[in-house]
């Protein structure tokens, strides 16, 4: 067979597809699918506009109901927190994907810190009085515990002393225990079994098995991949002996080599796509892309791989919550801006909920940015104020030019 050849930007279109981010907003009923074509979605407690995994859903979505999202996570339990390439929102149906993982931990696979090791031995008690606690009186919040530990967690961040916690997070990370539900952000812990429905496959999966599916997942979320990206995706790092996995998955025609280029640009290395998407991207080759406007979480799937980001769309993006402010080249929580197939800019929003406004501190464009996408820009905007719940977007004469009496007005 001879080696498709996509443009990058046809390569684009298609990872944006299978991101849902192209055509009209989804319909709030088709949410579990988009999440199943997702793969996961971060979480992170930052909020200065929303959370993370709200906005990425909102990205997808427009102003949709946040309770869709609660009835398939806390009712229906298709949804459960666990690590996938960070903590994040799973899918029930993949459980024996992340249940690998939690046998690793609980078997002392020795890719886990020698030192937690260590940790659980020494404060076994502790381990086995918190399992007591939550089949007692769960589910219960971390401060709900006494810290029974008989050595204390020891770190140089944030997590030093703070036993209750460590605990809990490794019994997590084991399987044990889940969030039963959030409550604001505190989350409370209940036994694995009182938290998944019966429904939940258990199967106990080969490794390579494991590989195989991850791999599948990755390849179907990111659209086209090379080796590296499908490492950092998904279940990150976890990965094993994966040049002989993507031959296998070649080889039984479940994965399809292809290159990319043209439009003046080649970009290198081997590329994957799942085969069963070719229907997808010959659609969108033959007149079926349809570009949409929005903004993205720093954390949307679409630009996790920051790497990946750079090469694809020729945007270079670092998050600066942890920089400090003086030296901040955009701002805290920024936000890029995807129109059609190009990142093109970037704002940095703050909800104010006291005042009910939405504040725009500044927006920036990347070079060649078009000014025919101001009016996009300033609904896009808008729909994510309606989102929010403000009463008034607040916009700041840092915009740029071409963009200024859209966004001014809006």
């Amino acid at each position: 067979m001879p080696l498709l050849t996509l443009t990058p930007t046809a390569a684009r279109r298609f990872a944006i597809s299978r991101q849902h981010l192209d055509g009209p907003p989804r319909a709030a009923e088709t949410m579990l699918d988009v999440i199943r074509d997702l793969g996961c979605l971060q979480l992170d407690p930052t909020s200065a506009v929303a959370r993370s995994h709200l906005l990425v859903l909102w990205s997808r979505f427009g102003s949709y109901d946040p309770a869709h999202l609660d009835r398939l996570l806390w009712h229906e339990r298709h949804l459960f927190e666990y690590w996938a390439h960070a903590a994040s929102l799973v899918l029930t149906e993949d459980f024996p994907i992340h249940y690998d993982l939690m046998h690793r931990y609980s078997s002392g696979d020795p890719t886990w810190s020698g030192r937690s090791q260590v940790w659980m031995q020494e404060n076994r008690a502790f381990h086995d009085h918190i399992l007591d606690e939550l089949a007692r009186r769960g589910p219960l919040s971390s401060k709900e515990f006494e810290d029974k530990s008989a050595s204390g967690w020891a770190s140089t961040g944030w997590t030093s002393g703070r036993n209750v916690s460590r605990m809990l997070d490794f019994l997590w990370l084991r399987g044990r225990i889940l969030v039963k539900e959030r409550r604001g952000q505190t989350r409370y812990w209940d036994l694995a079994e009182r938290c998944l429905p019966d429904w939940t496959p258990r199967d106990t999966l080969p490794r390579r098995e494991v590989v195989r599916r991850s791999v599948l997942r990755a390849v179907r979320a990111l659209g086209v991949a090379r080796a590296n990206h499908i490492k950092q995706h998904f279940t990150r790092n976890r990965y094993d002996e994966l040049p002989a996995v993507l031959d296998e998955l070649e080889a039984e025609g479940r994965l399809q080599r292809v290159s990319i280029a043209g439009d003046g640009a080649s970009w290198p290395g081997v590329w994957y796509l799942h085969t069963d998407d070719l229907p997808q991207l010959e659609h969108l080759q033959n007149g079926g892309w349809q570009p949409r406007t929005t903004l993205l979480s720093p954390f949307d799937n679409l630009i996790a791989d920051r790497a990946r980001t750079e090469l694809m769309f020729d945007f270079e993006y670092r998050i600066e919550i942890y920089v400090p402010q003086n030296k901040r080249k955009y701002g805290y929580f920024v936000l890029p801006i995807l129109h059609g197939d190009r990142l093109i800019g970037r704002i940095d929003p703050l909800m104010n909920r006291k005042q009910g406004v939405l504040q725009i501190n500044a927006v920036y464009a990347e070079p060649g940015a078009p000014a025919a996408a101001a009016p996009a820009i300033a609904d896009t905007i808008a729909s994510l104020a309606t989102f929010l719940g403000a009463q008034a977007i607040a916009c700041t004469d840092r915009v740029p030019e071409q963009w200024k009496a859209a966004l001014r007005s809006s």
